[in-house]
């Protein structure tokens, strides 16, 4: 989901340096060289000097790996059409049996860097691959590289049966995100309360452990601990920093980063309801005008424009919602199809569109 690009990067400063210990100045202190075990490559998110995070859902690990793409930034825009076609030819195999899991943009640099699956299921073959400003797709080998792992801890099982055609182990980790020395992990766990949120110290000094999350659904009518965040951002409230957290049937909550502490039960607020029968699928935010916004993408009502102004005094959502409620905002008529979207600059989004062909393009857009 998630992702360095994403973020106003003031938004966690001040609860990470004080939740964190001393950290070394380089960001690469810590790796070790060698080929990380990846058992699938789903979320991305950079930190600092390229730096790539990937979710490896599967086997229940972060993965930090040093790319090297250290730029120098240049931020120009990426067009690749019928990217699943090309990513297959890339990989010697066909179209349909290709998965794009995510898309995320390496500040340092301006570069796309996809996670794909080649193959269906668990036994999918995970792989990484970059894309510059000449559209060319190459592949970002894992062998002898920089790296670290930490283990997410009671994930669910791999042997869970699937609900609603989700694998219960295929949200042990849904967004990512990196602030300032801090890499932020969504996904599901295994316990009773199982949805969570883990902040982990990067380098990665200590045992990841995450808070449990509740928030009240208005559509549903109910408290709920088991749904996942689908994806987040960071983002300054009156000065402290929150994470801006979308759930499917689509509550948008806010989330005190400062109350993200190992073991706690931390309860969201509610500030929005944006309609039933739909899936967030990616979201950053940004400035435009003065003004910050939201832009999120979802399964049924293309790309929202949410305006963030009323996110400090709106109410908590605690009872039953029908329709909307809580912080409003407007559909992007021009953004159809949206399936992942990532920050290129100020002014441009990178977005993964799906044509109602079913093909796949790579294109930068201006930010509404």
């Amino acid at each position: 989901m998630t992702r360095s690009t994403r973020l106003t990067l003031a938004a966690v400063a001040a609860a990470a340096l004080a939740a964190a210990p001393a950290r070394a100045a380089d960001p690469s202190a810590g790796l070790k060289t060698g080929t990380p075990d990846l058992k699938s490559a789903g979320p991305l998110a950079f930190g600092p000097d390229g730096v790539l995070f990937i979710g490896d859902t599967q086997g229940a690990a972060l993965f930090a790996v040093d790319t090297g793409d250290r730029g120098p930034a240049k931020p120009e825009p990426i067009q690749v059409d019928d990217l699943a076609g090309k990513v297959a030819a890339r990989l010697g195999t066909e179209p349909q049996k290709v998965m794009i899991n995510d898309v995320a943009v390496n500040p340092a640099s301006g570069k796309a860097y996809l996670s794909v699956s080649r193959g269906k299921g668990p036994d999918a073959t995970p792989v990484i691959l970059r894309v510059g400003a000449d559209g060319k797709i190459d592949e970002v080998s894992l062998e002898n590289v920089k790296f670290a792992k930490a283990e997410i801890p009671n994930p669910p099982s791999a042997g869970a049966p699937a609900k609603k055609g989700q694998s219960p182990r295929g949200e042990s980790i849904t967004d990512l995100a990196y602030v300032d020395g801090r890499v932020f992990v969504a996904g599901l766990s295994n316990e009773e309360f199982s949805s969570r949120l883990i902040s982990l110290p990067f380098p990665f000094a200590e045992q990841a452990d995450g808070a449990a999350i509740e928030i009240y659904h208005g559509a549903h009518g109910r408290f709920e601990t088991k749904s996942p965040v689908r994806t987040f951002v960071a983002y300054t409230i009156n000065s402290e920093p929150y994470l801006m957290a979308a759930y499917t049937c689509t509550p948008l909550v806010k989330v005190p980063v400062a109350d993200l502490k190992p073991g706690a039960h931390v309860k969201g607020t509610t500030i929005a309801e944006l309609g039933n029968r739909n899936r967030p699928l990616d979201m950053i935010v940004y400035q435009k005008g003065g003004k910050d916004f939201l832009l999120l993408a979802n399964s049924s009502r293309g790309v929202m424009k949410i305006p963030t102004e009323g996110a400090a005094t709106a109410d908590g959502i605690t009872k039953p919602v029908q329709g909307t409620k809580g912080l409003g905002y407007e559909t992007v008529a021009a953004l159809k199809g949206v399936v992942q979207l990532d920050k290129l600059d100020k002014g441009h989004a990178l977005v993964l569109v799906q044509a109602d062909s079913g093909a796949l393009d790579l294109k930068t857009v201006a930010l509404p």
